[in-house]
């Protein structure tokens, strides 16, 4: 009589995630023989099938352009609708893109922090963004358990042996010490699991790190695991210490699947296939070499997939031409497409496996192994009994680390979830690991299955806050950031300051002549060009803040336009101040006249727009090169079509619309109407006549009404806003970071 093996208490486990034959093909250009290019579909994914047990972590391996990050992407619904072929799923739930976003967390392989906030401010702001139900006390209560748990609430030395809490440490960047790179990997990890996902996504955490910063990364990344969490990651080259914490492997080669189960299972995976495990080598790294071998030969990995799909031994390398020969019905020439071999050696491994099951072999080396990719609790295709046991029930229970006689039942993740079976005989596996975490001590995830008190499909709001209350919440970080790097407007300020300065002097008190209104001419369109050069320094600042931005959002955090309202009523007093010290100090120096605060509006209006128009650019080009080099080729082509060196009368036809669109073009206007709109004489021409300002304005082709004045103030306000929607829509629609 058989026995009953019970591991750990029993859960009704309906989480982690399951995908069915995902399929993502691109369309690339190349060579053929002739030189010619051609178009050809490439699958980066192909038919991929499999799942991530809930409360374990998924490592998807496999060599360079195996396919990693781009199934990452397809789980996490990185990846444009319609692109991706096949089915995700989550406690037998379909999932769509935006339900996935809605319940998970991705951290990106680059650390996109602000580098002058602290750890505490930025799991602070993380809070107020994603658990905006939560009262103060809460969330700082949240934090301070998170920081504890992420090992972020220790000391470090400074230089003179002064210590410095991490918590109150900088993220800092290049120029600004901060915490180290294994730190910030973990406060990357913090702010996206502040609200407990259901799921976890991480493309190459141990990226850039030591190897003992890459284990503590991944140690607090399995405690959330253990938590209840389902993590999947992407990992190259793991040492074994990481490898023990690893509970599930997914390990894929040119968009394929080639291997999937337990850690444990790999060296009995190898041995199936013929190829033995060297003695103090890594079964792991060693199948991954074997999947080189075959990709390098001409059998290709498919014949590595087809062992995993139907269980049939791969032939050695150096047999395809036998395989070609059966399976074919004349040779060819030239090199097999991928896809041909695919099929051969699948439909070779489905024959021989037929003949397998029709003699019913009972050779020890096949018993009891399941080669299907389905998911154990896929309760449509049922786990089959073998020599080796009986299987009579199928619950799911945590497996404890620290429980030296736990058997592993096939098909388990060793020290994530095993099953219990009644069986007659089972040979225990090695745990992967003997450490041993307490649930309790880490942040519940939003267990959003059919078995909970909502449905999977009642998310609650898209976004936790209301849009002022993330626009507050926007405005203060924003003004944090500024108050600790002020160079960006203090340079600005400075350098308007002194160009003021220098263009008093050099116009100080203009005579009353030809060349005094030749001189405040010169003056109004330099100060209008100045005013635009003047917001150059934009472009890489936003653009380094971009990244932050399409981090923070890909799953909800706030919306784009609370994003961009916050940032034009951060920047507006700044602008004001700038405008109020230029004009100030030249207002008189240079015995202007017409009402100061419409000079004063004017200046702030043009700093306002261009500042608009460069943000919009910063947000369209994908580097500051390009950045600053769109923002000088459109600070010349306004600067020409402004009305300074050629009238819009006097323009031809066909380049008038350039008048209308230039920034300039307003501002310029606008200060010479504020300074001749009057009959006042400012000189004699050369014929002994005064020269009075309306005749000054006609001879500009320049309107003399006074009313038209604000409308330059009204097209320059349209302007900015029409910038600052265009800046809103690039953000809302074109700034996602997923694939097309």
């Amino acid at each position: 009589m058989g026995h009953v093996v019970d591991i750990g208490k029993p859960v009704n486990y309906t989480g982690g995630l399951e995908f069915t034959s995902l399929t993502y093909t691109v369309t690339k250009r190349i060579k053929d023989e002739d030189g010619k290019w051609l178009s050809q579909e490439v699958d980066l994914l192909h038919q991929i099938t499999g799942y991530a047990p809930k409360g374990c972590i998924t490592a998807v391996m496999g060599p360079s352009g195996a396919g990693k990050s781009t199934l990452l992407d397809g789980l996490a619904g990185r990846i444009a609708s319609g692109s991706l072929k096949g089915k995700v799923s989550m406690g037998g739930v379909d999932m769509s893109p935006s339900l996935i976003k809605g319940s998970s967390a991705y951290i990106m392989q680059e650390d996109r922090l602000f580098p002058m906030l602290t750890v505490y401010e930025t799991f602070m702001f993380a809070a107020d963004f994603r658990l905006g139900s939560l009262s103060m006390s809460e969330k700082q209560d949240r934090v301070e358990k998170l920081i504890e748990q992420l090992g972020l609430s220790g000391y470090w030395k400074q230089p003179l042996y002064l210590h410095k809490s991490t918590r109150n440490t900088y993220i800092g960047d290049e120029g600004t010490r901060g915490v180290s790179g294994g730190e910030r990997r973990r406060v990357s990890i913090g702010v996206d699991i502040i609200h407990g996902p259901s799921l976890l996504f991480l493309d190459e955490p141990t990226s850039g790190l030591d190897s003992t910063s890459a284990h503590s990364v991944i140690e607090k990344v399995h405690d959330i695991a253990r938590a209840g969490s389902t993590v999947i990651l992407t990992i190259h080259q793991p040492s074994y210490r990481i490898q023990l914490l690893l509970d599930h492997l997914i390990i894929l080669a040119r968009g394929q699947l080639m291997y999937q189960g337990a850690p444990n299972d790999v060296s009995l995976h190898l041995v199936r296939m013929g190829r033995k495990v060297p003695k103090n080598e890594s079964s792991i790294e060693h199948l991954i070499d074997v999947i080189q071998e075959y990709d390098q030969s001409e059998l290709g990995v498919e014949a590595v997939a087809a062992f995993a799909l139907t269980g049939m031994k791969p032939p050695p390398i150096g047999a395809a031409h036998e395989i070609s020969a059966s399976t074919m019905p004349a040779p060819s020439p030239a090199r097999p497409s991928h896809r041909a071999k695919h099929q051969a050696v699948e439909a070779q491994g489905r024959d021989k496996a037929s003949k397998r099951l029709r003699l019913q072999t009972s050779a020890q080396d096949d018993t009891g192994f399941d080669h299907s990719v389905r998911s154990p609790w896929n309760t449509s295709k049922s786990w089959t009994a073998s020599q080796s046991g009986v299987l009579k029930s199928l619950v799911f229970s945590p497996a404890r680390r620290n429980h030296p006689k736990s058997p592993s039942i096939m098909g388990s993740s060793p020290g994530c979830y095993a099953y219990s079976v009644e069986i007659v005989q089972s040979t225990p596996t090695p745990h992967s690991s003997d450490y041993t975490v307490n649930e309790n001590d880490y942040l519940t995830p939003n267990d959003l299955t059919p078995h909970n008190n909502h449905s999977i499909h009642d998310l609650g709001p898209k976004f936790a806050n209301s849009f002022f209350s993330e626009t507050w919440i926007l405005m203060r970080r924003n003004f944090i950031n500024i108050r600790r790097t002020p160079e960006l407007f203090l340079s600005r300020l400075v350098v308007l300051t002194a160009m003021g300065i220098m263009m008093a002097t050099m116009f100080l008190h203009p005579k009353d002549n030809i060349q005094g209104i030749t001189s405040r001419l010169s003056f109004f369109i330099f100060t209008c060009t100045l005013f635009f050069f003047s917001s150059n320094d934009a472009v890489p600042a936003f653009i380094q803040e971009r990244f932050v931005f399409i981090r923070e959002t890909s799953h909800n955090k706030y919306r784009a336009s609370s994003y961009t309202i916050a940032g034009l009523i951060t920047y507006l007093p700044f602008l004001a101040l700038q405008a109020a010290v230029y004009a100030v100090i030249v207002w008189f120096a240079l015995s202007l006249r017409g009402p100061f605060i419409y000079f004063l509006i004017v200046l702030f209006m043009s700093l306002l727009s261009t500042n608009s128009f460069v943000i919009f650019v910063s947000s369209v080009v994908p580097n500051y090169i390009l950045g600053y080099a769109a923002v000088i080729a459109f600070t010349a082509l306004f600067f020409l079509f402004c009305g300074y060196f050629l009238n819009s009368h006097d323009m031809p036809q066909y380049w008038k619309w350039m008048n209308y669109i230039s920034t300039m073009t307003y501002p310029y206007e606008g200060l010479l109407m504020n300074q001749y709109q009057t009959i006042d004489s400012f000189g004699k021409d050369p014929f002994g006549r005064d020269v009075t300002g309306f005749g000054i304005l006609k001879s500009l082709n320049i309107s003399q009404d006074s009313s038209k004045k604000w409308e330059k103030i009204y097209v320059m306000l349209g302007w900015a806003v029409f910038y600052r929607v265009l800046f809103y829509i690039v953000l809302r629609f074109f700034s996602k970071n997923q694939r097309k």
